[in-house]
């Protein structure tokens, strides 16, 4: 079974490998950017959040971490319509995205009740 240090570390090097395969113009560049940025950053807020000194403070690493993968769809959405790059190929990321997310979801309503 995958751990989901291990599932966001994943993520992070396949927000990489598509940033490496977009193509070199300013739309997909500047929209990359973005992607990269966003895209790479769950698993570091996921891995802060497993050293969280208090329950509010891991509730808001992992939130942190939600809001970063709601940014990732949004910029794997714009490559998706906008046509830099094929639909297709963005759509297995874009279904990871909403995975991550409801996983995400799912531990911030567990430790806010608890």
């Amino acid at each position: 079974m995958t751990s989901l240090v291990d599932r966001t570390r994943e993520f992070s090097l396949r927000v990489i490998r598509l940033y490496a395969a977009l193509p070199r113009n300013r739309v997909a560049v500047v929209l990359g950017d973005q992607l990269l940025r966003a895209g790479t950053s769950p698993g570091a807020h996921f891995r802060e959040a497993l050293r969280a000194r208090s329950k509010a403070e891991y509730v808001s690493k992992l939130n942190g971490g939600l809001m970063e993968l709601e940014e990732t769809l949004y910029w794997l959405e714009l490559l998706g319509s906008a046509e830099v790059f094929p639909l297709d190929r963005i759509t297995p990321l874009m279904q990871e995205t909403n995975a991550l997310i409801a996983i995400f979801v799912t531990l911030i309503k567990k430790w806010k009740k608890g």
